[in-house]
């Protein structure tokens, strides 16, 4: 891969990462109410979700989700089914403000291994990633050129992006919560994050590929 391609590449997907979904927003909710070290478990699995479903994409599962209406539905009702479930627990999440991080806070935050998941499981959440993968792709391949070598570098590329761009997200979260350290604003919160993640879930449910 040449250099101007991966520029143009590097372009392309850091403004479409950069763009608010699903895992921006459970990347700035769990650096909001964990920290930023925490939520760098959330981070991490976002960015391994990402890795997989491009790595399935390579080994063509992009293509038959692509050719296969069931196999796409399926998975699709199972990724919105989990992006409204998380929708419903933030409505629901009845802590309390103490519970947001503060730099004087020490008490105990969920597992890391748990928000790791959590994130990865946000990422993975979309079926229609893999048909992005699959169509993004080719585009900065040169095929006269060892394929494994090029793609490496675009999900390396991809991978470094996203967690920086995500790790942001993170950090701006943990920057305002002193804000929600009021009980009603923390309520506010985790209301509008639910309907956040209602709203996402419904329209993956509902939308084409």
């Amino acid at each position: 891969m040449n250099l101007p391609l991966w520029l143009a590449y590097t372009g392309i997907i850091a403004t479409l990462i950069a763009i608010p979904g699903p895992s921006a927003l459970i990347n700035m909710t769990h650096g909001l109410r964990y920290g930023r070290r925490s939520a760098l478990a959330t981070v991490l699995g976002g960015v391994f979700s990402a890795l997989t479903l491009m790595t399935a994409s390579a080994l063509g599962l992009g293509a038959i989700l692509a050719a296969s209406t069931t196999a796409f539905t399926v998975l699709k009702v199972v990724g919105a089914a989990y992006l409204i479930w998380l929708g419903i627990s933030a409505w629901r999440d009845n802590s309390h403000a103490e519970s947001v991080a503060t730099p004087e806070q020490t008490e105990e935050h969920p597992s890391r291994l748990k928000l790791f998941r959590k994130g990865y499981m946000v990422g993975i959440s979309n079926p229609k990633d893999l048909l992005f993968f699959a169509a993004l792709f080719p585009n900065f391949i040169d095929a006269s050129q060892p394929h494994a070598v090029q793609f490496a570098t675009l999900a390396v590329t991809w991978a470094a992006i996203d967690f920086s761009l995500m790790f942001a997200y993170a950090c701006a979260g943990r920057r305002l919560s002193p804000v929600f350290s009021n009980p009603k604003r923390l309520r506010i919160l985790n209301r509008s994050t639910g309907m956040l993640f209602v709203f996402a879930g419904s329209a993956l449910a509902v939308s084409a590929r």
